[in-house]
């Protein structure tokens, strides 16, 4: 199950700096309720500042004038680990995609890459195009029945449906314990009726995979915002939130079984 780390790995940070001044937790983070350990502050002030001053990609976060391309914030999470070979640093993720692909270099990668060139998805997602395509040619052209237009219809929503079973078949996610579950198995168990969209794109089940795919020991983890929000106020960049409730909390519930968190603060 282990992932070798290569030499060039650019995924793990190491903390070069000295640590002594900085006490570990006894306990990880609680991630529906906390304030950042300051080895996660560490870490963040590491990736905001990679963020910054990065050339690799191009995401128009709102923060320079006149960049070109819609307005998206990102939330950003970071893991603070201890390595096999008891080396202290850090992971990164994003939440979605960035810059419009899954994989940067100092970032973990996707729990499942829906992108992949040849995958069923960008197959399924043409043949909905397609569908959609005839529906509307004989919509504006008139030139089939209602009752054609309506079996195209049906056609596309079991297509859609069917896609969307497949892709959450596709995640699986560990614990330190190696356990494996599958997305359905655990909304199932938390009496969702389907896993909702999206599920296991946030950050925080990316870093823990990560982490767990490479024998990493979690140790603190922080989530924040970065950019500006076009659709909501809530979002406040640089500031931190909370893991989310309806995506992550029976994924995180799996993921982090066994682990001691801290309690919640009152």
């Amino acid at each position: 199950m282990t992932q070798s780390i290569s030499p060039t790995d650019t995924i793990f940070s190491i903390f070069e700096e000295s640590l002594a001044a900085y006490s570990f937790p006894d306990k990880f983070t609680f991630p529906f309720d906390y304030e950042p350990h300051p080895l996660s502050l560490l870490a963040v002030e590491k990736l905001q500042s990679h963020l910054e001053n990065q050339d690799e990609w191009d995401h128009n976060f709102g923060l320079k004038p006149d960049q070109e391309g819609a307005v998206i914030g990102k939330m950003f999470g970071v893991l603070v680990v201890r390595t096999e070979e008891d080396e202290i640093g850090y992971l990164s993720a994003f939440s979605g995609k960035l810059a419009g692909g899954n994989h940067h270099s100092k970032f973990v990668p996707p729990i499942f890459d829906g992108m992949a060139d040849g995958g069923f998805l960008n197959t399924g997602m043409e043949k909905l195009s397609q569908i959609s395509q005839q529906i509307k040619e004989l919509e504006d052209q008139e030139s089939g029945t209602q009752e054609e237009v309506e079996t195209l219809k049906t056609i596309r929503k079991a297509h859609s449906v069917s896609l969307q079973q497949e892709i959450f078949e596709q995640y699986n996610f560990l614990n330190q314990d190696g356990e494996e579950k599958s997305l359905c198995e655990i909304f199932e168990n938390a009496s969702y009726k389907n896993p909702p969209a999206g599920a296991g794109e946030c950050a925080a089940p990316k870093l823990l995979q990560y982490a767990f795919l490479q024998n990493m020991q979690p140790i603190a983890m922080a989530e924040f915002w970065w950019g500006l929000s076009p659709k909501s106020d809530f979002w406040k960049h640089g500031h931190f939130y909370p893991a989310c409730r309806e995506k992550c909390e029976p994924i995180l519930g799996h993921m982090l079984a066994g682990i001691e968190m801290d309690e919640k603060p009152v």
